[in-house]
């Protein structure tokens, strides 16, 4: 028997479907698009991975420093005994909260929600080799979309980390911070990460680092639908491109044709035209002031409760109570 409980909420082929519906609609827009989610196949993530440690990239190392610092006090304020984390992959960071809550308040549950199973499944497994008391629920589930937790003893403290709220547009943002609230009791806690808007050179190099992993790393999506739906794109076709947009503050990479070219999607019945220069944009990352953060907790039901940075001001972390 599993030592952890595993919850489908997406039909087998959700993922699949999910592609094929923002390729279609992305490719054939103007100017053309794709979501930021299908960088992270097994390549994708492992070059991720290799991202957050480069010497451009601080955000991974500013949030954890920040988790090292105030996880205790985080499980002091919110005494929370589950723990919900969004997106949360191999669950890396999130050591600290279980450590400071599991000795703060004795937290017995673990609720881990991703739309890999098999980054889940091997999450559950790692952390139960050192808690086998933690009873942890893998929660297959795209969590832009309504999700619903298993039952679990309260308060909860729900984690958005790593700064991926960024990859909403603002509308967006609004839609998901009030899906979460609408998951909440009164009392409830959210701890949302968020990057903040700094020296604009700092930023694109965190995004066009001098090594090219991030030009690798933003190329894959093209990798991916090339297996996943028989595309013929090339990647040396195109150009790796990271800029900061000041109106909108946040970072947009791109991938840029290096000449005129066709591209045929067997998968979808699709071809797809690039005039030499024209942009694929492959991600948003909105930067935040804490004014702007406070805003849009408020206008989801949450009240802000606490605010902490790491010491250079770089990144933050949020608390929040459902109202």
């Amino acid at each position: 028997m599993s030592p952890y409980t595993v919850i489908r909420t997406l039909p087998k082929d959700a993922t699949g479907s999910a592609l094929r519906d923002d390729v279609r609609s992305g490719l054939t827009a103007t100017p053309k698009s794709l979501p930021p989610k299908w960088f992270y196949d097994a390549r994708g993530s492992d070059l991720f991975e290799e991202i957050t440690r480069l010497p451009e990239y601080y955000p991974t190392r500013a949030e954890r420093e920040i988790l090292l610092a105030r996880a205790p006090e985080i499980a002091r304020v919110t005494g929370a005994r589950t723990l919900v984390e969004l997106g949360s992959g191999s669950s890396e960071k999130t050591r600290h909260l279980l450590d400071a809550l599991g000795r703060a308040t004795g937290l017995r549950d673990y609720v881990t929600v991703d739309v890999s199973e098999s980054a889940l499944t091997g999450a559950a497994e790692a952390l139960l080799a050192d808690r086998p008391e933690l009873r942890v629920h893998a929660l297959i589930a795209d969590f832009t979309r309504s999700v619903e937790l298993p039952p679990a003893e309260g308060p909860r403290l729900v984690a958005f980390l790593g700064g991926t709220v960024g990859n909403l547009l603002p509308a967006e943002r609004a839609r998901f911070l009030a899906s979460v609230r609408a998951l909440l009791r009164p009392g409830d806690t959210l701890l949302l990460g968020t990057d903040l808007v700094k020296d604009e050179d700092v930023l694109v190099r965190a995004y066009d680092d001098a090594a090219g992993v991030t030009a690798e790393f933003n190329k894959n999506v093209l990798s991916v639908v090339d297996r996943e739906l028989g595309a013929d794109f090339d990647p040396a076709d195109f150009e790796h491109v990271a800029l900061w947009d000041r109106a909108n503050e946040w970072i947009e990479m791109r991938l840029r044709a290096r000449r005129d070219l066709t591209v045929k999607i067997p998968e979808l019945d699709l071809v797809a035209h690039f005039a030499r220069g024209e942009e694929l944009r492959t991600e948003i990352s909105a930067k935040f002031r804490k004014e702007g953060i406070d805003a849009e907790l408020d206008a989801a039901g949450f009240a802000p409760t606490r605010w902490w940075t790491d010491e250079a001001d770089r990144f933050a972390l949020s608390l929040a109570t459902a109202g």
